[in-house]
């Protein structure tokens, strides 16, 4: 891989303020109809990727206006200007220039009755009070719980690895989704509440209702994909139309009283902060059940399908690494984990190949000019601004072969481009702070990824794996697995 220096270049301050003004091309269409055939071009007819890609082409331009979905009748405002490249994108992540209120889910918001009725942090500018007492809550939580992080998803991953064993062995494949998210919610849940889930009345329902709830609140982002039903069938219930959350309330309610009735800890700290504890409880069951679980409901199976689709070398060369740093450590530990250098190079780069959540969005707080790598472009205040994250973090002006997997890509000199790495809604040179909307969770989801990665190749050589794609992320069934010969 080339330098990246050359490249870094073309990013400094003193070349894009000489770069030309531009009109920001595209248009909206006409009131109503413009949107709904953004969104059949979106969903049905041209499909996600092509959507961004045709108009990108077609405009000559990383940043062009369009509809997002899911427009009428579900958003009022469905105009956003695009940003496509990883010039541009970062101005999403300037809570100084843009405002984050109520834009989680892009244009439009679900309703507060998924959440108990309160606007949880997640939907919360900086500029509110709330927004700083509770990321702080959640900060203090995690910092609480270090101490317990590696040691906890290791005996989770010792249960997950010997479930698919077991499968393999009986069905001669293993579904990962399935044992991955069974994994997940028991981590977060035991991470907070300190007891299995089982222990209380949710019993083994949890990832199932975590997932139908998160499924009402993200439908009107989300195609079935269902041959069966028609795509104008589909679109009218899904994407017209509110879900109502009257059809997940008793199972939110389950979901709810138990975190209520186990993590007493943290809501007693969120007390004493002069936070309420039902407010405080039902942002928890965000973050644990939203955040947390459906974060890792999307990671860890695409982290699995990139390292899978990787093949044999890069296995041998994780096992080699992480078994000989493990001997020389004498275990897994936080310092062992800071040596592996291509385990964490491998981690960047599924997070920057596949980011989990591809949606950034903001409200322009002023009147603004933005740059990408060719023009500078006016925004007017009240402006919305999108950002599809896959395309800014595979911009080929920044990152060498930017669509193939390539596990050494941050090592060395490759460090430097982790600045343009966003996956945790802020670049991966920065960190969180109550200020921010970086992902409080930054350094755990890195850690868990690295002792996913560490686990498994200390157990196993090598694998195989068939891939596709799902409501929200990637499907992975294992084929075979490879005991390791060399521990």
């Amino acid at each position: 891989m080339s330098s990246s220096s050359d490249k870094n270049d073309l990013n400094s301050s003193s070349s894009l303020s000489k770069l030309p003004l531009r009109k920001i091309p595209g248009d909206y269409g006409l009131p109503f109809f413009g949107a709904i055939k953004d969104r059949l071009d979106y969903f049905y007819k041209q499909g996600r990727e092509e959507f961004f890609n045709a108009r990108m082409h077609k405009y000559q331009s990383t940043v062009f206006r369009a509809n997002m979905p899911p427009g009428p009748f579900m958003a009022s405002n469905p105009n956003v200007i695009v940003l496509l490249d990883s010039i541009s994108f970062p101005i999403l992540f300037d809570t100084s220039k843009v405002e984050k209120r109520n834009v989680l889910d892009g244009t439009y918001m679900p309703s507060t009755a998924f959440t108990g009725g309160y606007r949880v942090c997640a939907y919360l500018d900086p500029s509110e009070t709330n927004h700083a007492l509770l990321k702080r809550l959640f900060m203090s939580a995690l910092a609480a719980r270090h101490h317990n992080f590696i040691p906890l998803f290791r005996s989770s991953l010792s249960e997950l690895f010997t479930s698919l064993e077991d499968d393999i062995s009986s069905k001669g494949e293993a579904d990962f989704n399935d044992i991955s998210d069974n994994m997940s919610f028991n981590f977060v849940f035991r991470l907070f509440c300190d007891k299995y889930p089982s222990e209380t009345a949710l019993g083994s329902q949890g990832p199932s209702i975590v997932t139908k709830w998160l499924f009402f609140q993200l439908a009107p982002l989300i195609t079935l994909g269902l041959s069966l039903l028609p795509n104008f069938v589909e679109d009218l219930l899904l994407h017209t139309f509110p879900l109502p959350s009257i059809f997940v309330k008793s199972d939110y309610k389950k979901l709810y009283r138990a975190f209520y009735a186990s993590a007493s800890s943290i809501l007693d700290e969120a007390e004493s902060m002069g936070i309420k504890r039902d407010e405080a409880c039902h942002n928890l069951v965000f973050l644990a059940g939203f955040n947390a679980y459906g974060g890792m409901k999307a990671l860890f199976p695409s982290l699995i399908k990139w390292v899978g689709s990787a093949g044999e070398k890069l296995h041998r060369e994780l096992a080699d690494e992480i078994r000989t740093v493990v001997k020389a450590e004498g275990g897994v530990s936080f310092a062992a984990l800071e040596k592996m250098s291509l385990t964490k190079s491998v981690v960047y780069e599924a997070l920057r190949i596949d980011p989990p959540v591809p949606f950034q969005y903001g409200k322009a707080k002023e009147d603004m000019v933005i740059h990408s790598h060719d023009a500078a472009f006016e925004i007017k205040k009240g402006e919305m601004i999108f950002g599809y994250q896959p395309f800014a973090t595979k911009d080929p002006k920044v990152f060498d072969n930017p669509e193939e997997f390539m596990g050494n890509r941050f090592m060395g000199e490759g460090e430097r481009l982790l600045k343009y790495v966003y996956w945790s809604n802020g670049r991966e040179s920065g960190n969180p702070t109550v200020e921010n909307k970086q992902c409080a969770g930054k350094d755990l989801v890195l850690l868990l990824s690295r002792v996913m990665l560490v686990e498994f190749f200390l157990r196993y050589d090598t694998f195989d794996i068939e891939s596709g794609t799902l409501l929200l992320g990637s499907s992975v069934t294992f084929k075979s697995i490879t005991k390791a010969t060399d521990s």
